[in-house]
């Protein structure tokens, strides 16, 4: 199948031809027709597997017919809204966008928090036909009368399990009593918890559901490793699959802003170019952290989950999980950074002791089997070493315990048909010279 097959117009094409796509991924060509019908869908497929084209496109395709070349922000209404749970996210959407509208006159803007207000308020006030907002942000900008949604046609919640996890559940209630009863809406996301689709419920009208893959699984192309470690070797043991593997660029999680910083010290005085991304980090710094690690310079991309949802790496090779996540779900999220858009990948976690549950929850959650393995030079003491094998010994040697033909050590002697060990006399307790007492 061919995306000319799915009903997309000649500009649409052209433009993703440019961006090298030949044939739709499964979630495209089973989404691209459902979206352009008008139905409500709840579509699960693995990260990395073209979710953002899989409505977008269909998208612009329906918005077609009001591409404008107007100056007049009266010509430029908000017709579709997509809400992502991060900023990395939003702003990789917004990336997607521009590349597909290039021969289509529609508007597209991107707003999320951590930067200045006013150029996101001038690019509004412009006019745009699709709007990809952080809900937050989105918020801030309703609550100054710069942006209006009655004349939104498509909503799309993208990873919307995570946006209610972190809370957005009652922005997302707000955001939708200010849009159309009438409209479609898409709830995209790689994981769905039963929680989530009956709250779906009352957002949605009798969606389409569509699955391209088991719920909760994680991309057969990428390999899963899990390396047992004692918690204070984790750095020095990544360190050294870092060189050991060549690693020319890596995602490490952890599960902590202050975790994430401190790695990223170690790292550096372990010669590596590393650096770190989270939400404590101004939005500048992170855009500008996520492009030197695009281009190269950065090696080593020390995250926390925030960073799970919305980096989009061409051929990511590695992804490390240095602390297991809480949540089993955000382990196929994390993994989900390599073996995009059919390339293969790597994934290693590492594993301390008190980490078992973690381990557990993520092979229940994927329905594989994850085994943890030491690394040579890098034994946990909490793993029992294998027992080294023995080797039957000569009757001649039966009794000294060594292969016949080789000289017993002098620190060996036998007595009562057992042997004892010579122990050198500087381990002896020391003997004291009783002195008699002087009169």
């Amino acid at each position: 199948m061919s995306f000319s097959e799915l009903g997309l117009s000649p500009e649409l094409l052209r433009a993703i031809d440019e961006q090298g796509y030949s044939t739709p991924t499964p979630i495209q060509a089973k989404a691209i027709p459902l979206v352009l019908t008008g139905r409500d869908m709840l579509a699960a497929a693995q990260t990395g597997t073209g979710k953002t084209a899989a409505f977008m496109l269909p998208i612009l395709e329906r918005l077609k017919k009001f591409a404008n070349a107007s100056a007049s922000p009266a010509m430029h209404p908000v017709r579709a809204l997509v809400l992502s749970p991060t900023r990395e996210l939003a702003d990789q959407i917004g990336v997607n966008v521009k590349a597909y509208t290039k021969y289509l006159p529609l508007r597209a803007t991107t707003i999320f928090g951590g930067v200045n207000m006013d150029p996101q308020t001038a690019e509004l006030r412009r006019g745009v036909e699709i709007l990809i907002a952080t809900p937050g942000r989105l918020l801030d900008h309703i609550g100054q009368k710069t942006v209006q949604l009655n004349r939104v046609e498509v909503l799309v919640l993208d990873e919307g399990d995570r946006m209610l996890d972190m809370g957005f559940i009652q922005d997302i209630r707000k955001i939708m009593a200010l849009l159309p009863r009438e409209r479609q809406t898409l709830l995209f996301s790689a994981t769905f918890a039963s929680e989530i689709k009956k709250l779906a419920e009352d957002f949605m009208r009798e969606p389409q559901v569509v699955e391209v893959a088991r719920q909760n699984s994680t991309n057969e192309d990428v390999e899963q490793l899990v390396y047992a470690a004692d918690g204070w070797q984790k750095r020095k043991l990544l360190s050294h699959l870092i060189r050991s593997r060549d690693m020319g660029q890596v995602i490490v999680f952890c599960k902590t802003k202050l975790s994430a910083d401190q790695l990223a010290r170690d790292l550096k005085r372990d010669g590596h170019a590393a650096e770190a991304i989270h939400g404590d980090k101004a939005q500048g710094a992170r855009l500008e952290t996520l492009a030197a690690f695009k281009e190269g310079s950065i090696k080593v991309l020390v995250a926390t989950d925030v960073a799970a949802r919305g980096l989009d790496i061409a051929e990511l090779p590695y992804v490390v999980n240095f602390e297991l996540p809480n949540a089993p779900e955000d382990y196929v999220h994390r993994i989900g950074r390599t073996g995009r858009a059919g390339a293969s990948g790597v994934a290693i976690s590492l594993m301390a002791q008190e980490e078992s549950r973690q381990l557990d929850a993520i092979n229940h959650l994927i329905r594989k089997q994850l085994e943890a393995q030491p690394v040579d030079g890098f034994w946990p003491s909490w793993l029992p070493r294998p027992a080294q094998p023995v080797h039957a010994a000569p009757a001649s040697a039966a009794l000294t315990g060594a292969p016949e033909g080789i000289k017993q050590p002098k620190s060996v002697r036998r007595g009562r048909g057992k042997l004892q060990r010579e122990i050198p006399a500087l381990l002896l307790p020391p003997r004291y010279k009783v002195v008699a007492p002087t009169r």
